[in-house]
């Protein structure tokens, strides 16, 4: 079975990602395209499982989350490493729109981003590679301090001391 890092530790991935081409949605938890989302509302209605969606980075998050807001995961999309509009999505899920569900990168992120990636609201990870999973969690205590505001951790260190 697949596996991600989420909240810190390696899990099963239980979501089954369907493929663009599927036209029924298998049973259990399903991770849909947003176009495939929109085009599976009837089916979604009467689904046995949960279904969660994937976003693209440069997605209108402001457009398009209201209904989102409902489902248990909304994964970002990372077409490739260096486009960081992923990290603007998450921020805003968590700040703007109090998203509380799991919000997970998928694509082409890599392990030196994890620590910022969940520093913006990511709780999970799905790394398109067979990346060790183990070794990259090591990553998300790459600082014991910060100096910014994220997420996390609301006031910046001068506040703190």
């Amino acid at each position: 079975m697949p596996q991600v890092l989420k909240d810190n530790c390696v899990v099963n991935d239980d979501w089954i990602t369907l493929e663009e081409s599927s036209e029924t949605l298998p049973s259990g938890d399903v991770l849909l395209s947003y176009d495939q989302w929109q085009g599976f509302s009837e089916q979604i209605t009467r689904h046995d499982g949960s279904v969660g969606v994937i976003i693209d980075g440069n997605a209108e998050i402001e457009e398009i989350i209201e209904p989102l807001l409902k489902l248990p995961l909304i994964a970002i999309n990372f077409p490739k490493f260096a486009d960081g509009r992923g990290f603007s999505a998450a921020r805003l899920l968590r700040e703007r729109f109090n998203y509380t569900g799991e919000i997970r990168a998928v694509g082409g992120f890599i392990r030196d981003q994890l620590y910022l990636l969940s520093r913006c609201g990511f709780n999970a990870f799905k790394f398109a590679d067979d990346t060790d999973l183990s070794e990259s969690a090591k990553s998300l205590k790459d600082f014991s301090e910060t100096y910014q505001v994220s997420v996390e951790q609301k006031n910046p260190l001068f506040r703190r001391r």
